[in-house]
């Protein structure tokens, strides 16, 4: 494993989240972006020279998981939407980036409050000098003596010059938060104009929380922060020039919470072990929460969390999703972190590790295929993707797809045969792939009989689908985890969340389409037993005998034959 991670390693320690969690105090280096090949340098530096504990290293993003997998007293400040929060807040004295998800705005942002920045790959260089040839004590000098920026492409480099930098000006720079008092008195040049509500992409009421600061009720923008996304619009737009984050920071709450660092790769022994659950439905499915954390409510991934993973599914996140799954605390103060175990198993929560680590997530369902029903994996992507389609009960949620890179996340998932429900701004980019359940063609082969049937059922319904609220959500991503292949025990587990979760978010009675996923009676909760069968009876639903091994491969062109899914 590269860098040393752990893999494999399901027992991964839990590490501290949150800005309350930086030490102040300390020298404070800012690592942000999505390769960890100059911060784990810089982790290195810090323990060859004894200074690991005289320095705080903290991160943002994904970058911020990688290096937390190679040391545990590395502190992870939040998911992308916190980045602006954070570096105008000045904590940090020296930010180092790397590439994908930072803000192209890093190097103004920084000199605004007295940070210093080191470009540290050629793919996102901000224009800035490169003094990867030039003597280090040099650039620590201009960087010191100038508040120089530079690019810096040698990590071992970068990471010393990172390292003297922010011992050397720590001293000299005043950190800290707004007192609620300077905030009152910022909050005074507010109009109300509204400005910055036109251009917010969640809606906020941002100019009345403002406005109520200023009388001292902070309790409408702590509100606000919670929700908001971090895109800065709002200040932008601001005629009076009001510092809305740094207001808006003086009413955060400075909790911090637990994170588990990444583990890395299922194992196949895991795999081995709920392969047949998973693939019968006895274990209801895989949800798998990616993605970034732009949507209306920092809550939604948590509580999405929480409900599946009390229900016995298996849990697993990446990326900032796994970032911000911790940032709730139940009322006994426990993060699904800590509530929940973390195996790959019935009712486990698996923080996988950064949005690179999706890999891990698809190849955990093609081991599923290839351990326990023998298909080989060489040249054989097809059907692995037809027996992950039919018969491996997984769902994706990317519930913030900000990047077109967190997008093809989850079109990579569909094209594995994992359906994928997407979060409101993901709609923006307009791709969609949509089924008319009762009117579309839902034949399969059956690979045993050799002959094509009409099952009915959509299952699954759609391969990307959008939701507005985690409330629509919910019930769907339990729908899209029933299979054709599942037995009458698993069908009737997963029918029974189907309907728990539509009576609790969406209303009272029954779900629509349940007749489309009720084959015999045997598939019928037991709980709902008695109302299920009424309905049935005063709908006219005809009972249909369940495949054995339901394939897609015969019923259009391909040169695959139908013996290559039977092993």
């Amino acid at each position: 494993m590269g860098f040393g991670f752990p893999a494999s390693v399901a027992e991964t320690p839990l590490v501290d989240m949150g800005w309350g969690a930086i030490d102040k105090s300390k020298p404070v280096i800012l690592v942000s972006g999505h390769n960890p090949a100059t911060s784990t340098v810089v982790i290195d530096y810090l323990r060859e020279h004894n200074l690991e504990d005289q320095v705080e290293v903290c991160g943002l993003c994904c970058t911020a998981l990688e290096t937390t997998r190679y040391s545990s007293k590395a502190k992870i400040v939040g998911p992308l939407s916190r980045a602006l929060f954070f570096m105008r807040a000045g904590i940090a004295d020296v930010i180092m980036t790397d590439e994908q998800c930072i803000r192209t705005d890093t190097p103004q942002e920084a000199a605004k409050v007295g940070s210093a920045v080191i470009a540290c790959l050629d793919k996102a260089m901000y224009g800035l000098e490169d003094a990867t040839e030039i003597d280090t004590d040099e650039i620590v000098r201009r960087m010191v003596d100038n508040k120089e920026q530079f690019a810096i492409l040698d990590s071992i480099k970068a990471a010393e010059v990172a390292v003297k930098v922010a011992m050397e000006i720590a001293p000299q720079r005043k950190k800290g938060w707004l007192t609620e008092e300077e905030a009152i008195e910022l909050a005074k040049k507010c109009t109300n104009c509204k400005m910055c509500e036109q251009v917010c992409p969640n809606l906020f009421n941002i100019g009345g929380g403002i406005t109520e600061v200023a009388k001292g009720d902070f309790d409408l923008i702590r509100q606000q922060i919670l929700q908001c996304i971090g895109c800065g619009k709002c200040e932008q737009e601001c005629p009076n020039n009001v510092p809305i984050f740094k207001i808006m920071q003086t009413a955060a709450s400075m909790e911090t919470w637990k994170c588990r660092t990444g583990r890395g790769p299922v194992m196949d022994t895991e795999i081995r072990n709920v392969g047949a659950p998973i693939t019968l439905g006895t274990i209801p499915g895989v949800i798998a929460l990616v993605g970034c954390s732009n949507y209306p409510d920092i809550d939604d991934v948590a509580d999405m969390v929480d409900e599946f993973a009390k229900r016995k599914y298996i849990v697993v996140l990446t990326g900032c999703a796994a970032m911000v799954a911790g940032m709730k605390k139940d009322k006994d103060g426990l993060t699904v972190y800590e509530k929940y175990p973390p195996d790959f198993a019935a009712g486990g929560v698996v923080n996988i590790g950064s949005c690179v680590s999706n890999a891990h997530i698809s190849g955990a369902a093609i081991k599923i295929a290839n351990i326990f029903a023998a298909l080989p994996l060489r040249g054989n992507y097809e059907v692995m993707a037809d027996y992950v389609l039919n018969r491996v009960g997984a769902c994706g949620v990317a519930w913030g797809a900000m990047s077109q890179k967190a997008a093809s996340i989850g079109t990579g998932f569909n094209r594995l045969g994992v359906p994928v429900v997407l979060g409101p701004h993901s709609s923006k980019y307009r791709r969609l792939f949509l089924s008319r359940k009762e009117e579309d063609d839902w034949k399969v082969m059956d690979a045993r009989k050799r002959e094509i049937v009409d099952t009915v059922e959509p299952a699954p319904e759609h391969l990307a689908y959008v939701c507005e609220t985690k409330e629509k959500a919910m019930p769907m991503i339990a729908k899209l985890c029933i299979r054709r292949n599942d037995t009458p025990q698993g069908r009737a587990i997963k029918l029974n969340h189907y309907i728990s979760l539509y009576r609790k978010y969406i209303g009272p009675g029954l779900p629509e389409d349940l007749h489309l996923f009720v084959r015999r009676d045997a598939d019928i909760p037991l709980v709902y037993k008695k109302e299920v069968r009424a309905h049935l009876q005063e709908i006219g639903w005809q009972p249909r005998e369940p495949i054995g091994l339901p394939t897609l491969i015969g019923t259009y062109p391909t040169k695959v034959p139908v013996d290559a899914v039977i092993h």
